[in-house]
């Protein structure tokens, strides 16, 4: 499957796709205030499902997140994923 990335080279993965909750989890984790508006601007994942998503992530990976205000923090990555692995998901294969 030929997947399009954005300008940041971040793969366009599916709605449907669990890749891109990974990529979501990565983009909190990576950046220095990872807000809404700046997930999306990284991601492509639109800012107004962020909040779904990452109920998603609670529910589906047992992952730990909170929400301060607008800046969402990973407290522990659960005992289904492992950050080293998820954070692949944001380069994808050619």
């Amino acid at each position: 499957m030929q997947l399009n990335k954005n300008q940041f080279g971040v793969p366009q993965y599916p709605i449907d796709d669990a890749r891109r909750l990974f990529v979501l989890a990565s983009a909190i984790d990576l950046l220095e205030r990872p807000t809404s508006t700046a997930i999306d601007d990284l991601t492509g994942i639109d800012k107004t499902t962020i909040d779904s998503e990452v109920d998603k992530l609670r529910e589906q990976y047992g992952m730990v997140i909170h929400k301060f205000g607008e800046i969402y923090r990973i407290e522990s990555w659960g005992k289904v994923l492992n950050k080293e692995s998820v954070a692949q998901a944001m380069k994808a294969e050619e």
